[in-house]
């Protein structure tokens, strides 16, 4: 070890000058802030999307689409799988709470049952919503569409 190669320890010493310690330090006064104007404040946060007083782009840009506040989102449920459900548990009828026994839906959401599968048991069916196919099927078969 010689005094030529000696270094302070990694991150010890800082590069950054120290602003507003006054006018000795070259950095004192307005502190590299400028003259007034929301920058020169305390407390400024520039806000998102502002473009200094010039139209943002999210304002310029025209609206696009329709968000429609009366849609409902349903949980599909096919009638392949009400076939599994009446086979495995050896049901006749299938409700909400069989549903949420099988592990399909969790109670609270809107089920719709739709018609991809094949329905060979007789089942009586409630649900939010049955599509046509579904419905003409579970009666096809002699079972019950009901909607609750």
């Amino acid at each position: 070890m010689k005094l030529h190669t000696l270094q302070p320890a990694e991150g010890s010493t800082h590069s950054r000058r120290r602003i507003g310690r006054g006018p000795g330090s070259g950095l004192g006064g307005t502190s590299t802030r400028g003259h007034k104007g929301a920058k020169a404040r305390s407390g400024y946060k520039k806000k998102i999307g502002f473009e200094g007083g010039q139209m943002p782009l999210q304002r310029r840009l025209p609206k696009s689409g329709f968000k429609n506040i009366n849609h409902k989102e349903y949980f599909a449920v096919n009638l392949s799988t009400l076939q599994k459900i009446a086979e495995e548990k050896n049901v006749t009828k299938i409700g909400i709470a069989e549903l949420v026994a099988a592990g399909l839906t969790n109670g609270k959401e809107l089920v719709k049952v739709l018609g991809n599968g094949e329905l060979k048991a007789k089942i009586d069916v409630e649900a939010n919503a049955f599509s046509k196919t579904a419905e003409e099927a579970i009666k096809a078969v002699g079972g019950n569409a009901t909607i609750i």
